[in-house]
């Protein structure tokens, strides 16, 4: 059977599977952002705060993705569970990192400015600061995303949702007639997706960036 007659003939399974995929690393991404933009907003001002956060979060990436969805099966059984999981806390570095970055980086007389005419910390921080510092954090989502794209397959091992399953059905069955085409299918379905996701990013910062301030 050649790949296209494949895709034909498994094209509902292929959607849900991608389905499944796109939900998965959105739904992750959505917390990761939360927690990370958090994480930089309490720790950016401190030195010693902000590099404790961006270490703890780059130690994470350390961990090899299989071994820490192995450990988490025990706690947390299999699923969905260890899938999202694993998939939060390894998005929270670049979005961490490029939290504190761009932060830092806005000019202390835009903040001084807004002090003196009466505005709270949290209006300073939410009308000046944040907007600012969003081109930054806006590619640190982006490379977290393209990263949960590839991490997210490896969920299969733990029997959850996405085109890892396609992967590794395909791994499993290596010498029948469409292992090649399994692994093609799930590795070309992810790579698709992560297009996608870069795009829909691609549009979200032209929406939402000042022109005179885009990168």
């Amino acid at each position: 059977m050649s790949f296209w007659e494949y895709l034909g003939n498994r094209h509902q399974q292929l959607l849900t599977d991608a389905y499944q995929h796109v939900s998965a690393v959105f739904q992750c991404m959505v917390i990761a952002t939360v927690l990370g933009v958090l994480i930089g907003v309490v720790t950016y001002r401190s030195g010693w705060a902000g590099s404790l956060a961006i270490t703890s979060t780059a130690t994470i990436l350390t961990i090899p993705s299989l071994a820490a969805i192995g450990l988490l099966i025990p706690l947390v059984g299999l699923g969905v569970a260890p899938t999202v999981i694993t998939l939060t806390l390894y998005g929270l570095l670049p979005i961490v990192r490029n939290s504190i970055v761009g932060l830092r980086g806005v000019d202390p007389a835009l903040v001084d400015a807004a002090k003196g005419i009466g505005m709270s910390r949290p209006a300073q921080l939410c009308r000046i600061e944040l907007p600012l510092a969003w081109p930054p954090i806006l590619t640190g989502i982006r490379v977290s995303t393209q990263m949960l794209m590839g991490i997210a397959a490896i969920a299969a091992y733990a029997s959850g949702p996405g085109l890892g399953n396609e992967i590794f059905r395909g791994i499993a069955s290596l010498g029948s007639a469409n292992a090649l085409n399994q692994v093609l299918a799930g590795t070309l379905g992810i790579v698709v997706l992560a297009l996608l996701f870069d795009a829909a990013y691609v549009l979200l910062g032209r929406l939402t960036i000042p022109r005179g301030i885009r990168v």
